[in-house]
């Protein structure tokens, strides 16, 4: 494995040392011409990273292709939030609400071990946005993120791959904004940053433990109010004037928080300017976005002293991934640790004096909330897929029920419930000992804010004007509920198979509610 000084590239080969390629198969986007592209650079050491998101199809076959192909330690990434492969925890902050650098430090190590077993070397993790309610975050308290985001990191060290943190830097919002449809904004000053949402990244540099961070699509106005982070020189110049010298890259290029105010080429230019050493484009036609790159340095947008130094640091961190360890196995203790995660991560709020369990015998009615769009499951069969983790299976979900509560009745009904769907819950709710509603709620890209559907509210609320429900069973942001009236007893949960069961567990008293909520939340 050769390891290549800067001084021996020319400049194609300098700037295809700050370029991602990105290499996947999601069943319908084979383009062999462009793949060919891709290895025709890494056959020139003239590509400094692939990114071959995991869990796409021929994910195998790719990653291997590349590692036969480069005889240099070019960085192979993708992002593993939840996990990888079978390897995987819910969203909605599995791993925070279990409180524990234990479970922190066990998910680090698998997805490590996992993720260098298939050939990468480097993981878009530990996720340390600190964001009231998020999907994708540890929590709010920076002190219990920062120790479980260590924790995370110490495992994917010892599993063998690098850390890349993100969402730098992190901040407050002004209002909810996703950034794969436009630019959020953030009033956050420099002093706040470091003060709260910079902690983290502080505490992984004080233990050598962070190798790269990610920058997002927010705008900090009292900062740059130019630029989102992602380009911003004057945000990612306060981690650099912290001692951090690893690689940053950006979040996907492609996203509107982007595109909806850059032209292509000018936001490559912009982002290597601003201080990331190795944009992201996040586009399976590479080379159209490497031409665009060489067309950003050909109009003066990169100067020849930024571009050797971004070089200078993917090398680096190309050489880091040769000192990784490389034979790392799992434990019996850490694979138990890891598939706990989800069952350990449930958490509940009750009224003074309410038990969060139910009896296991009586007449209980259940209404089980499901996706409106109807799909055919991985068997062929008609079932509801809520997310790309095939988390949620109405079939799976009214057996575990009528396992534990076998006198009890389970009705379905849409998120968006018709009228028929309103009255016929309302109607067969009636004579029966506890009513329960199982209830989710999911974060997806390009959708913005969630919540509970208006109609699902006044279902809910309708029936406690009579005190009717005696619990609500969420998987997802409980800051959805906010709008439910008074209910005595809550179980919440993550976005998985193992957190169903076990919320369903903790009703019925057969597993204890060991989880913690990681915000505030304002239930009545």
């Amino acid at each position: 494995m050769k390891e290549i000084k800067i001084e021996e590239l020319s400049l194609k080969q300098k700037l295809g040392m700050t370029f991602i390629a990105t290499l996947q198969r999601d069943g319908n986007k084979l383009n062999p011409e462009d793949d060919e592209f891709v290895y025709d650079l890494i056959r020139n050491r003239s590509l400094g990273a692939v990114w071959v998101q995991q869990g796409f199809y021929n994910t195998d076959e790719v990653i291997k292709k590349v590692k036969e192909i480069a005889d240099y330690p070019i960085i192979i990434m993708t992002d593993a939030e939840s996990g990888i492969n079978d390897y995987l925890v819910g969203k909605h902050n599995a791993i925070g609400c279990t409180g524990s650098e234990k479970h922190a430090y066990a998910f680090g190590k698998t997805v490590a071990v996992k993720a260098r077993k298939m050939g990468y070397n480097l993981v878009c993790n530990p996720v340390v946005d600190m964001i009231d309610g998020g999907q994708r975050s540890l929590g709010t308290d920076k002190e219990k993120v920062a120790s479980l985001a260590v924790a995370m990191a110490k495992g994917m060290h010892d599993g063998g791959v690098l850390t890349l943190a993100k969402h730098y830097p992190g901040g407050s919002s002004i209002g909810y904004i996703d950034s794969h449809m436009a630019e959020s904004r953030s009033a956050d000053t420099k002093e706040e940053l470091l003060s709260y949402s910079l902690y983290p990244y502080l505490k992984l540099m004080e233990q050598n433990l962070l190798d790269g961070i990610m920058t997002q699509h927010k705008c900090f106005i009292n900062i740059d109010d130019k630029h989102p982070a992602s380009l911003s020189k004057a945000v990612i110049d306060i981690i650099r004037e912290q001692g951090f010298d690893g690689i940053i890259t950006t979040d996907a290029l492609s996203m509107m928080g982007i595109r909806a105010k850059f032209d292509d080429v000018s936001a490559k230019g912009i982002a290597l300017m601003a201080g990331n050493d190795i944009p992201l484009a996040y586009s399976q036609n590479n080379k159209e976005k490497f031409e665009e790159y060489c067309q950003a340095y050909e109009k003066g947008m990169i100067t020849d002293e930024r571009l050797d130094e971004a070089v200078r640091r993917v090398l680096n961190a190309q050489h880091k991934t040769t000192l990784l360890p490389k034979d790392t196995s799992l434990t019996e203790e850490d694979e138990k640790t890891f598939s706990s995660i989800n069952k350990d991560g449930i958490w509940t709020k009750t009224d003074d004096g309410v038990s969060h369990t139910i009896s296991r015998d009586g007449k209980h009615f259940f209404a089980l909330m499901v996706k409106n769009k109807t799909v055919l499951d991985r068997d062929g069969k008609v079932d509801v897929d809520t997310f790309t983790n095939y988390w949620h299976k109405p079939t799976k979900i009214e057996a575990k029920i009528k396992e534990l509560f076998p006198n009890s009745t389970v009705l379905a009904i849409d998120e968006f419930p018709g009228q028929g769907e309103a009255a016929r819950v309302l109607d067969r709710s009636l004579g029966h000992d506890e009513v329960i509603f199982i209830t989710f709620s999911e974060a997806l890209a390009y959708l913005g804010r969630e919540y509970l559907t208006h109609r699902m509210v006044n279902i809910i609320n309708a029936m406690q004007l009579t005190d009717r429900i005696s619990t609500i069973v969420h998987f997802g942001n409980a800051h959805v509920l906010e709008e439910l009236s008074h209910i005595s007893r809550y179980i919440i949960g993550g976005l998985s198979e193992d957190s169903v069961d076990a919320a369903l567990e903790v009703l019925a008293g057969e597993y204890p509610a060991n989880g913690v909520p990681t915000y505030k939340v304002n239930l009545k």
